[in-house]
């Protein structure tokens, strides 16, 4: 568990050189599970960690509660391993909030029915898991393209300073007029207006929503969105997005068709103590401010009593250049009012270099910080979440597998597993 009475690592960015100086005591030892750690276990029985001869043989048996899928999850079982893979099985089992009760010589096994059941368990099938009571309310559909909610617009500025790339606008829609409500970590569907090439009305796009669901003025009457003007070279000529021109040049007093709400992948979690690790590239920065906002706006945190965040946020930022950060004074804010529980980490692609002299993207900063992002993830409090381009998601897994490497796991086996147990959330475009 994380200690709490522990200041978190003051200002990250000036930092991130060398992180080892800086490392925040809740980080731990990089989630490495020595001698100390495994004898907290019951029955547990001193195994030497020297590192492993080539020749070294022995096996063991690790009796296990509450790990794996389904029934096994439920039952009490037993799994043989080597002494080579036993560090990874013990770090694999407390990521995913199992219970060691026992690790013994495998010739000293005592079998019971269960555990016999489960010496050589086989790879489980694939099985749903039960989302969380609270996503059994979320809104979805109150609004459908055949009958979208038509929405006023309250406000369209820009958030970007000068010499940045590109347009980004943010966005408020009145909703006093319907019924249209949500949560953190969904999405709202735009209709434009106007027709396509063949004389069709244009079809849908979805946005994911940047405010909370008590809106920008907390009168539960709004919704907000972070929109980047897409444009893209055809036959030298710049062609520019539907739906983003016509949501980036719209005046405020008109009438926008609206559907949804939509999404239940990128909900956060209820739990106050949680751990919440924000991975976002340009507007994908949209629901990790709902996020933030909920968790650190005064007028948010008076408006849910019953949600007061206690647990750590660390939000991972790429954009190509300074001014091209969203919403980066209320971010500054929140640092400073919650140096314990905030964290923020930048990778300006055209102003920072990589440990190779490259570029700094955002898989970058994950494999710099890699020891401590695995430390939380091993608690099984802590989500992830990711947002923004989907050319992010290759980068960002390559830093996790050569995290994941580096402590004897496999990122290929694990990812999955922090999926099923709705710790790994994912919302690329």
């Amino acid at each position: 568990m994380l200690a709490r009475e522990c200041r978190w690592a003051g200002k990250p960015e000036a930092r991130h050189k060398d992180d080892s100086k800086s490392r925040p005591a809740w980080a731990g030892n990089g989630g490495a599970y020595d001698r100390a750690t495994l004898s907290h276990h019951p029955g547990f029985m001193r195994v030497s960690t020297a590192p492993a001869r080539q020749s070294d043989s022995r096996m063991f048996s690790v009796v296990v509660q509450g790990y794996g899928a389904g029934s096994q999850r439920r039952s009490e079982r037993q799994i043989k391993v080597a002494f080579s893979g036993l560090q990874a099985l013990i770090r694999s089992i407390a990521l995913m909030g199992g219970r060691i009760l026992e690790v013994i010589p495998a010739e000293a096994d005592i079998e019971t029915p269960a555990a016999a059941a489960a010496v050589a368990p086989p790879t489980p099938a694939p099985t749903p898991v039960t989302p969380p009571a609270s996503h059994a309310s979320v809104p979805v559909n109150i609004y459908k393209p055949k009958e979208p909610y038509l929405g006023t617009v309250l406000g369209n500025y820009s958030l970007l300073s000068e010499g940045a790339i590109g347009r980004v606008n943010h966005i408020t829609f009145d909703l006093s007029e319907g019924n249209l409500h949500y949560v953190e970590g969904q999405s709202i569907g735009i209709i434009p207006d106007g027709e396509d090439a063949n004389g069709k009305p244009h079809k849908l796009r979805l946005y994911s929503i940047a405010s909370t669901r008590h809106g920008d003025n907390l009168e539960d009457k709004t919704v907000s969105l972070c929109v980047r003007q897409l444009q893209y070279e055809k036959d030298g000529e710049t062609v520019n997005g539907v739906c983003s021109t016509f949501l980036c040049d719209i005046e405020p007093g008109s009438k926008v068709k609206i559907t949804g709400p939509v999404g239940k992948e990128m909900l956060l979690p209820a739990d106050e103590d949680a751990n919440v690790i924000m991975l976002a590239t340009g507007t994908g920065i949209a629901p990790m401010r709902a996020y933030l906002s909920r968790m650190f706006e005064p007028g948010e945190r008076a408006k849910n009593p019953d949600y007061a965040f206690r647990g750590k946020a660390w939000l991972f930022m790429g954009v190509p250049k300074t001014p091209n950060l969203l919403y980066e004074d209320d971010f500054q804010r929140y640092l400073n009012e919650y140096p314990d529980n905030f964290r923020y980490t930048k990778a300006i692609s055209r102003e920072q270099e990589n440990s190779k002299g490259g570029r700094m993207y955002i898989q970058d900063r994950v494999l710099e910080h890699a020891d401590e992002i695995f430390a939380l993830i091993e608690d099984p409090k802590t989500h992830v979440y990711m947002c923004g381009l989907k050319g992010m998601e290759p980068g960002i897994d390559e830093a996790m597998a050569a995290a994941a490497a580096a402590k004897g796991l496999d990122w290929s086996t694990l990812r999955p597993q922090l999926k099923k147990a709705d710790r790994w959330h994912v919302e690329t475009y």
